[in-house]
């Protein structure tokens, strides 16, 4: 993060100097760490260039794409069509491409005995249907519940797949990064929170059922990347037409083995060989 935040400044006294070669990269707080990193691997190997990356969630992100104020757009989730629409209208042609994958992983304070949940749970917790921890066999206590604010691509996935787009129960706190969430929940012995695998630090993973007759699993990168983990998903890069130049470059190092080695050491999941490859801008 300094080097990002002193290439900033760099930028800022040598003027546009260094004008073609920065790129502006915002969104999606779930890929943050990732494109930090990133971005600063990859400026030192070119110190020519200037990438900085900021977070506030995929909506925001896309609202910048297409207002034309970011040069990449990270996303963990699809656009929506009237996104779409709106981006065309102005002329701008969207370029979607995966970079890594993810597993939101379901978040409960170490202290909390329940270890597995299914989805049909999951949806009544954060719907409201289900409020004590005794419903799902733990005490009995009433659920303190943690989520994202609704610029967050996260928010809007769990939502759309998990709570079948049925709305957030009131009292669920909104917070404004996944970190955040799990700080509350590593807090709150009778808290539960979501969010990207990768941040799941001082808390414990439940492990998730598709429904009452399967496995409950736990998100790893094996879950994740063979798709057994029931709540998984691709996250994305958004460009204005087919990615030139610097950002062309910077995207297939993002792809190329050694890219997807740190999204692996930076707790994310790579996307498998192939895809990573044909993902590739020729």
């Amino acid at each position: 993060m300094k080097k990002i935040i002193v290439a900033s400044l760099i930028m800022v006294l040598a003027g546009s100097a260094f004008a073609a070669n920065t790129i502006t990269v915002k969104g999606s707080d779930t890929l943050l760490r990732l494109g930090q990193r990133w971005a600063e691997v990859y400026m030192k190997a070119h110190p020519d260039v200037v990438i900085q990356v900021s977070g506030g969630g995929s909506g925001t992100g896309i609202a910048a794409l297409l207002n034309g104020t970011t040069d990449i757009c990270e996303a963990s989730r699809d656009m929506k069509q009237q996104e779409y629409d709106d981006g065309k209208a102005k002329g701008i042609n969207i370029y979607r491409v995966a970079v890594a994958l993810d597993g939101i992983a379901v978040f409960f304070n170490e202290a909390n005995p329940v270890k597995e949940i299914t989805l049909a749970q999951l949806k009544g917790i954060y719907t409201g249907s289900i409020t004590n921890w005794k419903e799902v066999g733990g005490p009995s206590h009433t659920i303190i519940l943690y989520g994202r604010e609704n610029s967050s691509g996260t928010y809007s996935y769990f939502k759309e797949f998990v709570l079948k787009n049925e709305d957030y129960a009131e009292q669920t706190q909104t917070l404004p990064g996944t970190a955040a969430v799990v700080n509350a929940v590593a807090k709150d012995k009778y808290g539960i929170g979501y969010g990207g695998i990768a941040y799941g630090t001082g808390v414990k993973y439940a492990a998730v059922k598709k429904d009452d007759k399967s496995p409950a699993v736990e998100p790893k990168m094996e879950s994740v990347t063979d798709g057994t983990y029931p709540i998984s998903r691709e996250l994305y890069w958004f460009t204005n037409g087919t990615p030139a130049g610097t950002i062309k470059d910077l995207l297939n190092w993002a792809l190329s083995p050694e890219g997807q080695k740190l999204a692996e050491e930076t707790d994310y999941v790579p996307l498998p060989k192939d895809v990573a490859a044909k993902n590739i801008s020729k």
